[in-house]
């Protein structure tokens, strides 16, 4: 792959209003997918990296963004994952709770 990183769909129209020229293309299969966990890495780095709050949520916003993006990947659409994630919610819980496992006594 040539140097530059995925972007979200929009992006270069936003350049493009700003007077500027895009060099984009068109990645999918394997390559789609390899530049979807570096994005994902990126903004789990992003999120790390967040001071606020808000900033947080905004680098949370955009791995579920790309979590959404690999799913689809995998033939999954996003309500289709979403209503999975309900589904393990209610069988097996939530990370709400902080719960950590050490073994049985």
């Amino acid at each position: 792959m040539t140097s530059g990183k995925l972007v979200r769909d929009r992006i270069p129209e936003l350049i493009s209003a700003e007077g500027r020229k895009p060099l984009v293309s068109v990645l999918r299969g394997q390559e789609l997918m390899g530049a979807l966990y570096e994005k994902l890495t990126e903004e789990h780095g992003e999120f790390l990296a967040a001071g606020s709050d808000g900033e947080k949520l905004e680098e949370l916003a955009d791995m579920i963004e790309v979590l959404i993006a690999i799913a689809e990947q995998h033939g999954c659409k996003e309500s289709d994952l979403l209503e999975l994630v309900a589904r393990k919610r209610g069988d097996r819980g939530s990370f709400s709770k902080g719960l950590f496992y050490q073994g049985d006594a």
